[in-house]
């Protein structure tokens, strides 16, 4: 009968189904043929896969990224890292590097990024002399700090199957996100000095400085939201909270006429909520689109009603999407458990060793394989099921293996056949698919160093959730 299973699902996947359609054929052929529940029970179990709070951030954070895009927001992080780090040699690849951490605070997606951001950042490369490959392989790169960074849409998928704190789970992504960025300048800087890139602005201190006040200007609004949403603060009252804050952002955004300041301001705004307890992970997903659309409508005035439409409709068909892929995993997962392969699963990789190391490299191993073929919520929805028991038995901490899986799958999207980025940047650079593979594979380099030590250093994922929500 689990023959039978697999066959069914590999067969559909092997002709070319998408799968989550894969996913229901396998399982509906199994429980017809079973007989173990009746057909319409799989509606309210596909139904009920959906049928979760927490996962009413998707649609949020979908929409909050394509409001950013459309916005013309991507353009003014550009600008600001081009004056922080415009000015080093090779500074475009900086640049590549440092606009996707800042748009990764607000997407939360690789393929947003590599389809909003990396359009500028491949444009401006190419006409400032540098190789087509060389900016398809850095951008394809920054593009995997989208889903580390938070908001992050995988983690959430994550944080409700493993039943683990979303918030957790996003606080754990800063340190591993700022190791993977470094790492990424530190080759563009190999490559720089190698190919002897120039730098592609000149250097600047009034410049320079500007973008240094700007970010300091985010990084003290960001403690002083953190203190003043504190619960512990209450009784400070609503206007001093929430109207005073308000307030002097706007006022020292337009006093100093910042580039991002207010766009700097998204992941802080979520994560400095969540962290204080002001939100929940859900409700702070509907803080960043509210925040998008005033910055778009009020603030910089660049959204039409005409655009916000057409915003909202390619969110309901993305957020589709992903629901029905978690919605035939349900299923598919539930089959898993029924027949209990999970449990099988289980006792055959604790055969080969209980040593929790040892685990993690084989876990590594096969998500960088199923990263390859399978996309990545699918992929969450159906493994998450199957490797929390074995974690749970190791002492594995389901905030660190999240972070582990989650970056192996990003990894994912940069292989083919089934790399979804590939097919972005493909069609960005116009160039052939073969090209942009080989493009890609030398920025493999510092997204395997940083697994590597993330996977084996586990507190570099854990210290600071542990901070923030002791």
């Amino acid at each position: 009968m689990n023959a039978l299973f697999f066959g069914s699902f590999l067969a559909a996947m092997a002709s070319g189904i998408p799968i989550a359609i894969a996913m229901c054929v396998g399982s509906l052929i199994y429980i017809w043929v079973s007989g173990v529940i009746p057909p319409v029970a799989v509606v309210h179990r596909m139904v009920g896969g959906i049928d979760s709070f927490p996962l009413l951030a998707v649609p949020f954070f979908i929409y909050a990224g394509n409001l950013m895009n459309s916005a013309g927001i991507t353009n003014r992080i550009y600008n600001f890292a081009l004056a922080l780090v415009g000015w080093l040699k090779g500074g475009l690849g900086h640049v590549n590097v440092v606009g996707s951490v800042v748009f990764a605070g607000m997407s939360g997606t690789a393929v947003a990024d590599a389809g909003g951001l990396g359009t500028i950042e491949i444009k401006a490369m190419q006409d400032h002399g540098y190789p087509t490959e060389f900016a398809v392989g850095i951008t394809a790169a920054s593009s995997t700090l989208g889903p580390i960074i938070p908001p992050s849409l995988p983690m959430v998928i994550y944080g409700v199957q493993a039943n683990t704190s979303i918030g957790k789970l996003f606080a754990a992504g800063f340190i591993p996100g700022a190791i993977m960025a470094l790492f990424m300048m530190g080759m563009v800087a190999y490559y720089a000095h190698v190919r002897k890139y120039g730098a592609d602005i000149k250097f600047s201190w009034p410049r320079m400085g500007r973008a240094f006040v700007e970010l300091a200007a985010v990084l003290i609004t960001g403690a002083s939201l953190f203190f003043l949403w504190d619960k512990d603060n209450e009784a400070l009252g609503g206007f001093v909270r929430f109207g005073i804050p308000l307030i002097a952002v706007l006022i020292a955004d337009k006093l100093f006429k910042f580039e991002a300041f207010m766009a700097l301001l998204t992941p802080v705004i979520l994560i400095g909520g969540m962290a204080s307890g002001l939100f929940t992970p859900t409700e702070a997903a509907v803080a960043a689109s509210a925040w998008a659309l005033f910055l778009g409508f009020v603030w910089y005035r660049t959204l039409s009603w005409r655009m916000f439409i057409k915003i909202s409709m390619e969110t309901v068909e993305t957020t589709a999407v992903v629901l029905f892929i978690v919605a035939s995993a349900s299923i598919f997962a539930w089959v898993l458990t029924t027949t209990q392969v999970t449990e099988l699963i289980g006792a055959w990789v604790l055969s080969i060793s209980s040593n929790p190391l040892v685990f993690l490299l084989l876990a590594n191993i096969f998500l960088l394989f199923v990263g390859c073929f399978m996309e990545t919520i699918a992929a969450i929805t159906i493994l998450v099921p199957v490797f929390m028991p074995i974690i749970a038995k190791l002492g594995i901490d389901p905030v660190h293996f999240g972070l582990v899986m989650v970056l192996n799958l990003m990894i994912g999207l940069l292989t083919p056949p089934v790399g979804m980025v590939l097919f972005v940047l493909q069609k960005v650079a116009r160039i052939s698919f073969e090209r942009t593979v080989m493009a890609v594979m030398p920025w493999m380099i510092p997204l395997f160093a940083t697994l590597i030590l993330i996977t084996y250093v586990p507190q570099l994922v854990l210290w600071l959730p542990g901070k923030l929500y002791p």
